[in-house]
């Protein structure tokens, strides 16, 4: 090997060894630069700065024994030099009162070094501060799910447009739009008191239910499932659930997650096809995200949280996870379920899905007059799973030229391609 191509390939493994520390440390880097400069959008762009320079100083002296120190201690030298640069301090100082890194920033020489110390204990603070500022309710689903995976997930901008199959410069918008809106509407850098928090915090699970969702079932493109969004939403999950151990619900979401995301190998064939639930190999399920998610579903219960949303679609998947086989199901077990989530979340997609585990565990005669009531449902008219489940209880009743119109028109509303080819499959099965 040529000198030139040594050093390419050194060149490209630091590149790497960055970019991992990156996605580890980032949302670290940003929430604490963040409490300083009291700006998501400037922290972002110090980390990015300090990012940089680790690109030019670790390719020549090599990578540091503690490269997440070395970002943060870089970060925080740079926002420290912009606070002196543009006297911020001066006008935050009566704003901020006795906020000692406010105050360490223009009056001790040594800034950083107090701000290490007073700062070591904070960074699951500050972390949480970051996940609600991402999270706010002031913007829209979808820009808190590209704020959240780029500020706490460490995703560049072109990862998440290819996670959720959106253009690049969308993206990119989304994030910045989001920034500015935050920025324009003062949104203070901390954790909500406890009145506000119940709904903040509802908002942050949605955002992490969401990404998980786009990548459990993708709503669009050619595969079915995108694991690498699965294990994002999983991970911000479990940063959560450390951060916030009292809360039932991020349990809750964390065990629904987990279990879910234990059946991902099973789910899809060697074609990349759909596998339902009662046809899957569940030898293939894993057992440690398994065992992992019954005892978040534990911890959700023992701190009240047994009739969360959450905590009760976890439950749910806990009666899958438990049965040996699909034959072994505990069907009145989960059409009790329903009804209780029915009664904290009564939604026409749970009620489509209760009307699923009322045809298993009674049969589809009683199942159908519950899918024809939702026909009329607006919030399902373009859902293709409703056409879906209606073909599959007719064709139990041996309805069969009905069962495949329902199939066909399924097929006809889905967005992804493999879903698509799935029904379309079924409705020549009906021939």
């Amino acid at each position: 090997m040529s000198g030139r191509e040594q050093k390419s390939a050194t060149d490209d493994a630091t590149r790497r060894v960055i970019d991992a520390v990156w996605r580890i440390e980032a949302a670290k880097v940003i929430a604490s630069v963040a409490r300083v400069v009291r700006d998501v959008a400037l922290a972002e762009e110090l980390a990015q700065d300090a990012f940089v320079a680790a690109l030019e100083h670790w390719s020549e002296a090599g990578v540091p024994e503690k490269p997440g120190a070395w970002l943060m201690t870089t970060a925080k030298n740079k926002a420290l030099d912009r606070l002196r640069q543009h006297a911020l301090h001066a006008r935050k100082h009566e704003e901020y009162g006795r906020d000692l890194d406010a105050q360490e920033a223009h009056v001790t020489p040594d800034f950083v070094d107090a701000l290490d110390a007073a700062r070591e204990d904070d960074i699951g603070d500050d972390l949480l501060r970051l996940i609600f500022t991402a999270c706010h309710p002031l913007l829209s689903v979808d820009a808190r799910a590209a704020l959240t995976l780029r500020l706490i997930g460490g995703l560049t901008t072109d990862e998440i447009a290819r996670a959720f199959l959106v253009p690049e410069p969308t993206i990119a918008q989304r994030i910045v739009r989001a920034k500015r809106t935050l920025s324009a509407a003062r949104v203070p850098f901390e954790v909500p008191k406890a009145d506000a928090r119940a709904a903040r915090l509802g908002s942050v699970l949605e955002v992490i239910y969401l990404v998980f969702n786009e990548g459990y079932s993708a709503t669009a493109g050619d595969d079915w499932m995108r694991p690498a969004l699965c294990e994002d939403a999983l991970r911000l999950g479990r940063i959560l659930a450390e951060l916030m151990p009292d809360e039932s619900e991020v349990h809750g979401l964390v065990a629904l997650m987990e279990i879910q995301a234990s059946r991902t190998k099973a789910r899809v064939d060697r074609q990349g096809r759909p596998v339902l639930l009662p046809d899957q190999d569940r030898s293939r399920w894993d057992p440690l995200l398994i065992r992992r998610g019954l005892a978040a579903l534990r911890r959700s219960e023992a701190l009240g949280g047994a009739r969360g949303v959450y905590a009760l679609q976890a439950a749910l998947a806990a009666c899958h996870a438990r049965a040996p086989s699909a034959a072994d199901t505990d069907w009145p077990m989960i059409v009790a379920l329903y009804d209780a989530l029915m009664q904290t979340a009564p939604t026409p997609v749970v009620e489509l899905n209760r009307a699923v585990a009322v045809s298993m565990a009674y049969g589809p005669e009683e199942a159908l007059p519950i899918v024809d009531a939702l026909r009329e449902a607006p919030a399902l008219r373009s859902y293709h799973w409703l056409p879906s489940v209606r073909a599959d209880l007719l064709a139990k009743l041996g309805r069969k030229d009905e069962a495949r119109a329902e199939f066909e028109r399924a097929a006809s509303l889905a967005k992804n391609a493999r879903e698509r080819e799935f029904l379309m499959e079924r409705a020549a099965a009906m021939a």
